[in-house]
């Protein structure tokens, strides 16, 4: 699988991860994942079916000080989300525990379209699935949602989950320089967007 490369140093990769393939393997043991593909140090993840920006360190010391700095939330993730009907707000912040810990989403609605938003949104904890499950208890499932939300549910059908990892703002584990990465949204879901157009 050609895995697009966006930035690359002696230190670290960030890799633009298509949806459908996982980070690392679950208890299932799949081999085929981001992270055999790549054969480094994932700092973080994205879920199988989320696309986007992921970063990996070429040692595991360079891995735990960037953990470290995901732990402390000093990086700063943005993705680009369509999500089933418009919120009434264009900004807003979901705060509700999830799994019994505190979980924060900001969101900012970018365009309303027929029966559908997109909404670029800023995690400010990271607790697995968090931005699925917030979307979902507000009322708008990410479109494609399969997990939290069922198809019938949805006005518009779409073929994958409808959620991409777009910007990651971090200083440099080594130098400190602060670090500002951006991938455009995959070609699916720009034809989405087409396909739907007002």
């Amino acid at each position: 699988m050609n895995i697009p490369i966006v930035y690359e140093d002696d230190c670290l990769l960030i890799a633009d991860k298509p949806s459908g393939l996982l980070t690392v393997p679950t208890p299932k043991n799949e081999s085929r994942t981001l992270t055999s593909i790549l054969s480094l140090y994932p700092c973080h993840r994205l879920d199988r079916n989320t696309s986007g920006l992921i970063i990996y360190a070429k040692n595991k010391n360079l891995q735990q000080k960037m953990t470290e700095e995901f732990k402390k939330r000093k990086v700063k993730k943005v993705y680009v989300a369509f999500v089933n009907g418009s919120p009434l707000k264009r900004e807003g912040v979901i705060e509700n525990n999830i799994e019994g810990m505190f979980a924060k989403t900001q969101y900012r609605v970018l365009e309303r379209r027929n029966d559908f938003a997109v909404v670029q949104v800023r995690p400010f904890t990271g607790r697995t699935n968090q931005i699925r499950i917030h979307f979902k208890l507000i009322g708008h499932p990410i479109l494609g949602e399969d997990k939290f939300a069922f198809r019938k549910d949805f006005k518009i059908k779409a073929k994958r989950l409808m959620l991409h990892a777009s910007r990651l703002e971090f200083k440099h584990p080594l130098s400190g320089k602060a670090m500002v990465i951006n991938s455009d949204i995959p070609q699916a879901m720009k034809d989405f967007l087409k396909e739907h157009s007002n």
